[in-house]
């Protein structure tokens, strides 16, 4: 139910390169991660992931950046330090291959 409704939350948006209410089609992988950075028409993203190296035989940790497009109903939503899901979709620039989805959580928890 929650969910459903949070959907319903966001405003329609008249954005044409919105996943939701534009023609821009999300395929491809899913990522979730931390806002490090917002720009009035992207954000950036930082997570960690978990490498194999083969020399050494052990784990290491590398932190990955990627760039997504923030559709017109997401900008007043997300702020930096909030935990974000974006989806691959074509090319927008140079850097830019992927779209904001959904706010997972906010950075910033309020305290009871």
């Amino acid at each position: 139910m929650e969910k459903a409704k949070a959907k319903n939350e966001i405003e329609k948006c008249e954005d044409s390169q919105c996943s939701l209410h534009g023609k821009l089609s999300a395929r491809g992988r899913v990522f979730s991660g931390s806002v490090i950075k917002k720009y009035p028409r992207r954000i950036a993203i930082s997570f960690t992931r978990t490498v194999y190296i083969q020399k050494y035989e052990r784990y290491a940790h590398k932190k990955t950046t990627l760039h997504a497009r923030l559709p017109d109903c997401f900008k007043s939503k997300i702020n930096l330090g909030d935990y974000a899901k974006i989806q691959e979709c074509r090319p927008l620039s140079k850097i830019i291959h992927f779209v904001v989805i959904e706010k997972i959580k906010s950075g910033v928890e309020e305290k009871k």
